[in-house]
């Protein structure tokens, strides 16, 4: 299992914690990855651009010169498309860019995408984020002089208000919470900090068959037919 030491929010060692092989140790896959990276973001696409066609562009309802006798090819509407201002062809209308992806796609996506960060010792753990009051500057100077993270930053932790406050206005910095995770915001940014009970939560939300170590071995043991007691 993957091992990493957990910090205070001065960066002073406070333990450590034990994390998932099948969820923060597993091999990158990239396709993965890549395919439902491009399907997060063609979601994101609105899809709302338009262009007119002949039929829709005001006016054009009368001849522009008889049919026969000016040398000109033959012309029933002044907004054709071979006309300026007329109508466009095969042009724009409004669709969806969604694909559809399997949910244990999505979810094998982010156990590569975290597994990733701690290959690379891009991933720290803080014990938990104490802030008194919502201070956009010491929250700041915390960040890049005690924890000494540079670049972009990747900040998860769940319901912390005066952090989301704080934080919300630095560049290169942003913050969600643990059930918003995607592969996309892991990607983008260099470090990613997560609390140690957010951690938990993903562990426990991208865990294969949804239970802890333990709880799957139990079922093992009792499918089996279990241990017989006297």
């Amino acid at each position: 299992m993957p091992t990493l030491d957990v910090f205070s929010q001065e960066k002073q060692k406070v333990g450590n914690i034990e994390l998932r092989d099948d969820v923060f140790g597993v091999s990158v896959n990239r396709p993965l990855v890549h395919q439902v990276l491009k399907a997060q973001l063609a979601g994101r696409r609105q899809g709302t651009a338009k262009t007119k066609t002949k039929a829709e562009v005001r006016g054009g309802g009368r001849k522009p010169f008889r049919q026969k006798g000016t040398g000109n090819a033959r012309q029933g509407s002044s907004r054709s498309p071979l006309n300026p201002g007329g109508g466009q062809t095969f042009g724009p209308i409004p669709r969806s860019y969604v694909q559809s992806t399997p949910k244990e796609m999505v979810r094998g996506a982010l156990r590569s995408a975290l597994s990733d960060r701690v290959n690379a010792k891009r991933m720290l753990i803080i014990d938990q984020f104490k802030l008194a009051s919502p201070k956009t500057k010491g929250f700041s100077e915390l960040l890049r002089k005690k924890l000494q993270l540079e670049k972009k930053v990747l900040i998860v932790d769940d319901a912390n208000k005066n952090l989301e406050l704080s934080g919300r206005n630095i560049p290169n910095l942003q913050i969600i919470r643990s059930e918003g995770i995607n592969v996309y915001d892991i990607i983008r940014n260099d470090w990613l900090v997560c609390t140690k009970e957010a951690a938990q939560k993903i562990e426990k939300h991208l865990a294969p068959l949804g239970m802890a170590p333990e709880k799957a071995n139990k079922k093992a043991t009792k499918k089996a037919g279990g241990v017989k007691h006297a």
